[in-house]
């Protein structure tokens, strides 16, 4: 590698004070001494990054601690969300509002500091990180959205000249770069050549087995090349710590390059100066002894009987980078302004979406079906998404290899891909993304870039896949982020692809996700009807959505808006209902059909339709009751899939069909009958479940 100090491009110098250099060792000791406080955690991490830490926060990023949402920002990911100290430090000591106080509570109930960053909980987190990979992914998602942002709002300017352009600054480790999800994430980010994007990998070669040397040896430099990303090595250093200066021309290199993200490969010593458990696996997730502790303290040149001792003077001196922040927003909101009077109608759209507002009567472009037609749920989802194309310019979206199958290109003419792609169609400000064979990746960047806001980001493949997003799809439902999943091929209907290809547990699992909404619609016009509420509902009350859609037709049945209540009466019986039958998706069908049979022979049988659950559970009591009565105890739920999530609707008397074992390859025809998921059957387990509930009332 030619040394930095050589490149006659890096014309910038970092202004490096003792007290720059006094506040990087408190920012050491306040991590040991949380540690200690604590009896958790993890402060070697935290102490060898705290000098990249300060450049950063100082001296690199645009930021403005005073307000922490300005949309002009860079962002800031810690991938390593374990090493949270070295943000929460920062954020104490740039002012975003972090007392010292919140320092000595890291890790307790009731804290703003706990020991993994949460997104809405402290002032200056982006993102919850913690699951390792999973916040390198989301900053390649920000970078995604900053570009697709840009095209919205500015696309004329030249790059890097926008007031939409910014950088997405994110902080790996060892471990993030072990997980699959990352390798996903950052082949795509080299492929769609993310200017934006610059991670900071702390190579401190411990993991918390020991040395890494014992899992790993790969040449990261080389993978990341291979992949199309800038790369640049820092240090180390003959003292063990970052040179400062060497990183920040490193940085600052790093964001001058364009056409491509950029790694830079840090070098540091866990612990460091720790004397006994420096550069060890000790100092990893360990809290420091007694000796150590005053021992590191006395190298740093602290009194090691004072803890959390923060200087006036260091203290004031970091707090500068509040009015540096405040200068950079100020001068940035000059620019911004300009851009309003020159684009007043990007400026009038940009409002819209910052306001989370959907256009006015955009709902009436959505399609309605005639009854009559036979037509997989997973077709009439492209219907809707072709006609949501036209009147939500900020929604984009596409899928992991499956979109010819999933139906999920929005404009088949816009391809999401750098300048110079030779694919016919490509735009860096496209439309459609091409994820790849990369679910995983898939879910963790759609998380990044409605954490960027700005756009409203949709992904699909086929439920069974759902396994590989799980990761990145309990971090969307802990931080209740508006991204729209769909999912097709949603049961044993997948057919002749047999069992590996069949989801059987995904919908029951799903649906055991706090915070995460599951809707299976029962043909075109529920699918319709739902993706209106989804979108509705996350503009109001943000949540991650998944979308389930058969690959077999489906009866096309009378528009109800009811459906967006997640169950309604979809067939009511000729008198008071005998027995109710409950189901989701194309079951539905089946339900009406046995419907007709009970009708035939006296029975009066309710159908309700289902399809989804979180939100029928959120209806008032009194609505809950209309749907299914309590004093109906016959019923029957129909569901292709895992019979977990139906007990508690149908009861003691109940009956429920479902599959509770792996399918089978053949016709989807065969199999429906194959599995007892017929008319016949229904009508057979309403019989049963009309007798259990006469004995259970006689008794």
């Amino acid at each position: 590698m030619i040394p930095l100090s050589s490149r006659k491009e890096i014309v910038e110098e970092l202004s490096w004070s003792a007290l720059d250099h006094r506040a990087v060792d408190t920012a050491r000791v306040l991590a040991m001494d949380a540690v200690n406080r604590a009896g958790s955690g993890h402060p070697g991490t935290a102490m060898s990054l705290a000098p990249a830490a300060h450049v950063l926060f100082q001296a690199v990023m645009r930021h403005d601690p005073g307000q922490p949402d300005w949309s002009g920002r860079d962002r800031f990911v810690l991938s390593a969300g374990h090493a949270c100290l070295s943000q929460y430090i920062q954020l104490y000591l740039t002012g975003y509002g972090l007392a010292l106080a919140d320092i000595e509570a890291y890790r307790t109930w009731g804290c703003v500091t706990p020991g993994h960053p949460e997104f809405g909980l402290t002032a200056g987190v982006e993102t919850t990180t913690g699951p390792l990979g999973q916040g390198a992914a989301i900053a390649v998602g920000m970078a995604m959205a900053a570009r697709y942002e840009r095209g919205l709002f500015d696309p004329d300017t030249e790059p890097g000249e926008s007031v939409f352009d910014h950088t997405i600054w994110a902080m790996a480790s060892d471990g993030d770069l072990q997980e699959g999800v990352y390798l996903e994430a950052t082949s795509l980010a080299g492929h769609q050549k993310l200017g934006d994007l610059v991670v900071i990998y702390d190579d401190n070669r411990i993991c918390n087995d020991g040395e890494t040397l014992a899992s790993w040896s790969e040449n990261v430099v080389a993978r990341h090349e291979a992949c199309g990303w800038h790369v640049r090595e820092v240090g180390p250093a003959p003292s063990g710590d970052i040179d400062p200066r060497e990183l920040f021309a490193a940085l600052t290199e790093a964001k001058s390059v364009r056409d491509r993200p950029s790694l830079i490969v840090l070098r540091t010593t866990i612990g460091w100066p720790a004397p006994t458990v420096g550069g060890t696996s000790t100092a990893h997730g360990t809290p420091f002894s007694a000796d150590e502790l005053a021992a590191t303290k006395r190298l740093l040149g602290f009194d090691p009987d004072r803890h959390f001792n923060v200087d006036a003077e260091v203290l004031e001196h970091t707090r500068r980078a509040r009015e540096r922040g405040r200068a950079m927003r100020r001068s940035w909101e000059q620019r911004f302004e300009q851009w309003r009077q020159d684009q007043p109608r990007r400026a009038q759209e940009f409002d819209r979406v910052q306001a989370r507002r959907l256009p006015g009567r955009w709902h009436t472009e959505m399609p309605i079906f005639e009854p009559g037609q036979d037509i997989p749920t997973r077709v009439a989802s492209g219907r809707v998404i072709a006609a949501l194309g036209g009147v939500l310019p900020e929604l984009w979206g596409g899928a992991a290899d499956v979109a010819a199958s999933m139906n999920t290109t929005i404009d088949d003419g816009s391809h999401f891909l750098p300048a110079g792609s030779p694919l016919t169609g490509a735009d860096p400000y496209g439309r459609t993304v091409s994820f790849g064979v990369r679910e995983h990746a898939m879910a963790a960047i759609m998380n990044g870039v409605a954490l960027h806001g700005g756009t409203k980001i949709y992904g699909g493949t086929y439920l069974v896949f759902a396994d590989y997003m799980r990761p990145a799809l309990r971090m969307a439902a802990m931080m209740g982020l508006p991204v729209v999943h769909l999912w097709s091929h949603d049961s044993i209907g997948v057919g002749e692809n047999g069992m590996t290809h069949q989801p059987i547990e995904q919908l029951a699992g799903l649906r055991a996700m706090p915070g995460f909404k599951v809707v299976r619609p029962a043909d075109a016009n529920e699918t319709a009807l739902v993706w209106q509420e989804v979108l509705r509902r996350q503009f109001e009350d943000p949540a991650p959505h998944g979308i389930a859609l058969t690959r077999q037709p489906t009866p096309v049945l009378p528009f109800d808006p009811d459906a967006a209540r997640g169950g309604y009466v979809a067939r009511e019986a000729s008198e008071d209902p005998e027995v109710i039958l409950i189901a989701t998706g194309s079951e539905v069908q089946i339900a009406l059909l046995a419907r007709e049979i009970l009708e035939s022979e006296g029975t009066p049988a309710r159908v309700v339709s289902m399809p989804c659950v979180e939100w029928f559970d959120e209806q008032p009591a009194e609505y809950r009751e209309s749907v299914l009565p309590s004093a109906v105890r016959a019923r029957v739920a129909i569901e292709a899939a895992a019979t977990l999530s139906w007990h508690r609707f149908v009861g003691d008397a109940g009956r429920i069909i479902g599959i509770d074992r792996f399918g089978e390859c053949g016709p989807y025809e065969v199999l429906y009958r194959h599995f007892g998921l017929t008319p016949e059957a229904v009508v057979a387990n309403a019989r049963e479940s009309i007798e259990a509930a006469r004995v259970h009332t006689t008794i």
